[in-house]
């Protein structure tokens, strides 16, 4: 299985209700996405590492996926500060770094660090399973969950796979290049990793309706909210609306 590094640990949230957790980060991550001052965006950055900060998470997994994150926006710096007009900040030759391309570029950075924290927060704390269960007593159709389920139970089935074919092909002395030969023998690689995958699909699927699978996901799994998780709840549904609150204030009433 894949690794799971927060879904260890004993803090407040670990104790929440699942649902609970996940409607609130579905919650506080809508009311971010819909933020257009980088001030309410900062806001939301401060209380997603608030919430990060009671997970107690470990830092170097938070680090190692802020930076896969960053990375991407990173590109968004190469180009939206020069690609939006407005007023003229720095010019080189026909490059020209406009305000409002900077501020979006900003607003676009913190809002979406934001939401990762939660996330990482809210939603990493839990195991996959568990989020499959909650999205389930949520009321998501319970065919999405079944498919969120098993695609997590045999991604690494099929990860597995591929590292037995690239080890064997190392063995046989395969060494990649960029030439015809390496490209034939990548695309057969992945070929046989997924006519494999389909032969155990159907496998699997006929033990299940061996078990009498019906086709509608089932589980015994009970959760149980208390004063704890209501209090939470109320916290974090307020804190979302307050951000929007807090931007519809400065986008009308401050200019």
């Amino acid at each position: 299985m894949f690794d799971e590094p927060f879904t260890r640990g004993r803090s407040l949230i670990h104790a929440l209700d699942p649902r609970i957790r996940l409607a609130a980060a579905f919650a506080c991550a809508a009311c971010l996405a819909v933020v257009r001052r980088p001030e309410a965006a900062g806001a939301g950055l401060v209380m997603a590492a608030l919430l990060l900060a009671l997970s107690r998470p470990p830092t170097g997994a938070v680090l190692r996926r802020l930076a896969a994150v960053n990375v991407f926006i990173l590109f968004l710096w190469f180009t939206v500060p020069f690609s939006v007009p407005g007023d003229v900040l720095a010019a080189w030759g026909p490059l020209e770094i406009t305000r409002q391309g900077v501020r979006l570029a900003l607003l676009v950075t913190v809002k979406a660090n934001a939401i990762v924290l939660i996330f990482l927060a809210l939603v990493a704390t839990m195991d996959s399973p568990t989020v499959g269960y909650a999205l389930e007593r949520l009321g998501f159709p319970s065919k999405l969950v079944f498919l969120f389920l098993f695609t997590y139970r045999y991604l690494h089935v099929i990860a597995e796979e591929w590292r037995k074919l690239h080890v064997a092909a190392r063995l046989r002395g395969f060494v990649p290049r960029t030439n015809m030969h390496t490209y034939r023998a990548i695309g057969n690689m992945l070929g046989m990793v997924f006519v494999q995958s389909f032969d155990r699909s159907v496998r699997v699927y006929e033990a299940m309706l061996l078990r009498g699978f019906s086709g509608r996901f089932r589980s015994v799994t009970a959760f149980r909210a208390t004063s704890r998780d209501a209090v939470f709840a109320v916290a974090a549904f307020a804190g979302a609306a307050g951000l929007v609150a807090f931007d519809l204030y400065l986008e009308f009433f401050r200019g």
